[in-house]
């Protein structure tokens, strides 16, 4: 009777314990992906260098029409093939004319498309996306796309407020360091009816000058015999 009763308890022990190692063994892969997510993360910077003289290599420049110079840090450990990107097109000149298509007052300037329609891009192919957990707060830089997450190409825009819903759904790359009054300045529209334009986009270490508007020429050369001829009646 005893050695019945023992018998029982040792199988009412392993009728227990083997559904609790069974589930502690299906934990296991999401343990280990969330471990390595936690590893991921520890090595992104949280914080963005504004310092201009550090790094030139990953320091875009945009001068704009309206005379002025906005910096903006890319950061490669955010998003490398999308700050890649950005540089091959900014060396190439692909940007130089670009328009501020899409400008909404209150969220965001988009630029990077040369017909200024917002369908444009680059002969390049579209980009996987590279979407990460940083905030997009005022200043952020983030890459446009269409309804498929990896369909980014060219198009770029630059958050004037926090917009935290973009979070996790568009890439993150860079964020403004210098003269983002520059960039409060845009003029708004869809499409804005006199756009300001990015004359020139280059990457600091390139050291290239700041490229300036042209003055506007008169449509009527003015001669020295007009302002000497008398006036009219």
């Amino acid at each position: 009777m005893l050695r019945t009763t023992f018998a029982a308890a040792i199988a009412a022990t392993l009728m227990l314990s083997a559904p609790a190692l069974a589930q502690d063994t299906a934990l296991t892969p999401a343990l280990e992906t969330a471990e390595a997510t936690n590893t991921q993360a520890s090595q992104v910077p949280l914080s963005v260098n504004f310092n201009l003289n550090e790094d030139p290599e990953n320091i875009l420049y945009l001068d704009l029409s309206t005379g002025e110079r906005v910096a903006i840090r890319l950061v490669p450990q955010w998003a490398p093939n999308h700050v890649e990107r950005v540089k091959t097109l900014a060396r190439q000149g692909f940007y130089n004319g670009n328009p501020f298509h899409r400008v909404i007052d209150g969220f965001m300037a988009q630029t990077g498309d040369p017909t200024g329609t917002g369908q444009g891009g680059s002969q390049l192919p579209d980009l996987e996306e590279e979407f990460n957990f940083l905030p997009h707060v005022r200043g952020t830089v983030s890459m446009a796309r269409a309804q498929d997450e990896d369909s980014a190409n060219s198009q770029f825009f630059i958050v004037f407020y926090p917009r935290f819903a973009l979070d996790r759904n568009y890439t993150n790359f860079g964020r403004v360091i210098s003269n983002m009054a520059a960039v409060d300045a845009i003029t708004r529209g869809e499409p804005p009816s006199n756009p300001t334009r990015i004359l020139q986009a280059s990457i600091a270490a390139d050291g290239r000058p700041q490229a300036m508007p042209q003055a506007v020429q008169p449509a009527e050369r003015i001669t020295l015999d007009m302002l000497n001829a008398p006036g009219g009646e």
